[in-house]
């Protein structure tokens, strides 16, 4: 199955959830919660110790609002973007989340995931 095929409010279904937990997890600086949704190739780029650093000196994986808005969806060949208006709880300020959603051995896996 192609997940562009997927309805919009089928693809929210997911994404919302994903991306609540990827804020949560975020937050919490909690490794293995946030990438338990991650694709085989997504969790290669993304090792726990390099995670860690990321954590630790980002402000910005820090203290991200809860609240968050749909922006819009992009599907292209095997993926679908989502995009989100996030929010940090300390810092002014919009930024743009992106979470890439595809299938990977017939389950929806993130392919990418990042804010701007």
């Amino acid at each position: 199955m192609n997940i562009i095929e997927k309805t919009d409010e089928e693809i929210l279904a997911l994404a919302h959830p994903m991306w609540a937990d990827l804020v949560k997890y975020s937050n919490e600086q909690n490794y293995g919660a946030f990438t338990r949704n991650f694709a085989a190739a997504m969790l290669l780029g993304a090792n726990e110790i390099e995670m860690g650093k990321q954590f630790a000196r980002s402000e910005l994986t820090k203290n991200l609002s809860e609240k968050y808005e749909y922006l819009g969806m992009i599907r292209r060949g095997e993926y679908v973007t989502v995009l989100y208006k996030q929010r940090h709880a300390r810092k002014e300020g919009e930024w743009l989340g992106r979470l890439v959603l595809g299938y990977e051995k017939g389950q929806v896996k993130i392919f990418g995931a990042t804010l701007f």
